[in-house]
């Protein structure tokens, strides 16, 4: 039993690990690319994934493949964390789904550059785009939910969901306004996408992966489920009409 529990504590750690490295490895990836490649592209004017038209392109192939990979490990490492809780497994359900998104993004369908030099999607890669920042902001909101009701976890739970709300609202704002060909802010497509990525997504998830790793360090507590349980009054005595159980 104590075997056990001491490899589903490592795994679990590993898991926390794993959503720490993706964000992190991810960012140091495109800014690298981005570096090596400053003639010739913007990152205020081009998404990150315009990196995988051209040249060594299959650098950020391979970057969207081990986000998505490390993705999908950190979304069972929570999902085996936020146990019993319902919320907790469709939260980390979408997490996971947002960890394929990734991965089809990468090799599957990436963007293309044609012969005279612009990007566009060949087919696929805007959907998986879609499926995965919707997927992940969908996941916030609702494991903020989960950890509501986890006393170790509930400090975070409305920072994660507002940076849910915020992360779907800008989707439709990006959808309209920004991603289309002929958006008025089309220009600046490239710097959008990265204050979202950066200021909403990228903190909130790292700070789960975090506390994650806190909550699995030898010595911490077992979680305690801080919801209210319908029978506390029979528990604790019936207060409605004065009397107490001694």
């Amino acid at each position: 039993m104590a075997t056990t529990l001491s490899t589903r504590t490592a795994e679990r750690r590993w898991a926390a690990w794993a959503g720490l490295a993706g964000p992190i490895l991810f960012t140091l990836s495109w800014v690298a690319q981005e570096l090596a490649r400053f003639e010739e592209y913007s990152p205020f004017e081009e998404s990150v994934s315009a990196l995988e038209a051209g040249p060594n392109g299959w650098i950020q192939q391979v970057n969207f493949v081990v986000f998505g990979v490390l993705t999908m490990v950190f979304a069972v490492g929570l999902y085996r964390a936020l146990q019993p809780s319902r919320a907790g497994h469709i939260g980390s359900t979408l997490l996971f789904f947002s960890g394929i998104g990734l991965v089809l993004a990468g090799p599957f369908f990436p963007l293309r550059e044609d012969a005279a030099g612009v990007t566009y999607d060949p087919g696929g890669h805007q959907a998986a785009g879609f499926g995965f920042f919707t997927s992940s902001a969908l996941a916030l909101v609702v494991l903020s939910f989960a950890i509501a009701r986890q006393q170790d976890w509930r400090q975070l739970a409305l920072p994660v969901r507002y940076a849910g709300i915020l992360m779907l609202i800008s989707n439709l704002f990006m959808g309209i306004l920004v991603i289309p060909d002929d958006a008025p802010l089309h220009d600046w497509a490239g710097l959008a996408q990265r204050v979202i990525v950066l200021g909403l997504l990228f903190p909130a998830r790292m700070a789960l992966s975090y506390r994650l790793l806190r909550v699995t360090s030898p010595g911490s507590p077992a979680p305690v489920d801080v919801t209210p349980r319908p029978d506390s009054c029979a528990e604790h005595g019936d207060v409605s009409d004065g009397r107490a159980h001694r």
